[in-house]
């Protein structure tokens, strides 16, 4: 019951404010944004957590530096925090500008909306972005054994919490057409690469655009390179996404796909075939097997 609760509400949610499909934002729960007020940067103890780290783990301040107080680690780290707190700004400006853009598309729904997990860090910093935009926005929450709590940009009819991952990545796949992958740990890996996976082995029914956001962070953590040059990847596996350093570049790779691979198609009234889906909420409810459990009423694919 639980695992249908968490299909059936999140779809009826998004039918019910119109949502057609998702650009979805992965990135780093653990660093706070860098407002012009603050002072000091801080690490948080744990993904999704609002507790910070211990004192030892910290990013070093500059009076500790120069008063040689701080350690190796508290050293990188403050060296990491300033350009983790550059990511965070970079993803709040290209959430804003995607969604400024999704809002001029004329449509009876709501296209391209933003999606993040939910949390802190990256995933606060869009969907800030798109709420300072004017757009909605939506959080696929964890309920995980630490806390872990909303930000507070997220539509509030679109605010999620699953407690199984796998309800959660199912919401995070299904209505997406571009993911966004800002520097991130063990959480970013897992969400880039299953998508990654299933763009693959051609498991997803329509193109996805992917950009990994910040090249140097990423070539730095693997090198997909040695992968082509063992044969455990095709060569061509490599163009299933592509880079991007700035907001304005990673802006003009998710129009063009968007563009290319939906919005011109549709305008050329191109469709999707039917055993196939769109993609979308409604798309997600059609079928004869959906239709024997739940009633023809509830799974018409038009209001």
């Amino acid at each position: 019951m639980r695992i249908i609760s968490e299909y059936l509400e999140p779809l009826a949610r998004f039918r019910h404010e119109r949502i057609q499909d998702t650009v979805v934002f992965f990135g780093s729960a653990r660093f706070r944004g860098r407002e012009e007020t603050d002072h000091a940067l801080e690490l948080l103890d744990n993904t999704g957590s609002s507790q910070p780290a211990p004192s030892h783990e910290q990013p070093a301040s500059a009076p500790e530096i120069a008063a040689g107080q701080a350690t190796d680690l508290q050293r990188k780290r403050a060296v990491a925090a300033v350009e983790m707190a550059r990511y965070y700004e970079d993803a709040r400006r290209l959430s804003g500008m995607l969604t400024h853009w999704a809002k001029g598309i004329k449509s009876d729904r709501h296209r391209f909306v933003v999606t993040s997990g939910g949390g802190p860090g990256i995933m606060e910093a869009a969907n800030r972005g798109a709420w300072e935009a004017g757009g909605k926005t939506i959080g696929l929450n964890i309920r995980l054994p630490f806390e872990q709590t909303p930000n507070p940009y997220i539509t509030p009819s679109l605010n999620f919490e699953f407690h199984y991952f796998f309800m959660r990545k199912l919401w995070f796949a299904y209505l997406s057409k571009a993911l966004v992958v800002f520097p991130g740990g063990f959480g970013t890996l897992d969400e880039m690469f299953e998508v990654l996976t299933l763009a693959q082995t051609q498991k997803l029914a329509k193109k996805i655009t992917v950009v990994i956001y910040g090249s140097e962070y990423w070539k730095s953590v693997f090198n997909l390179d040695v992968l082509v040059d063992k044969g455990a990847i095709s060569p061509k596996d490599i163009e299933l996404f592509q880079f991007a350093d700035s907001p304005e570049q990673a802006f003009e790779i998710l129009r063009n796909g968007l563009t290319q691979n939906y919005l011109l198609p549709e305008a050329a009234g191109d469709t999707i075939p039917a055993s196939q889906g769109s993609g979308s909420a409604e798309d997600l409810m059609a079928g004869p097997i959906m239709e024997n459990f739940l009633g023809p009423e509830l799974t018409k694919t038009r209001k």
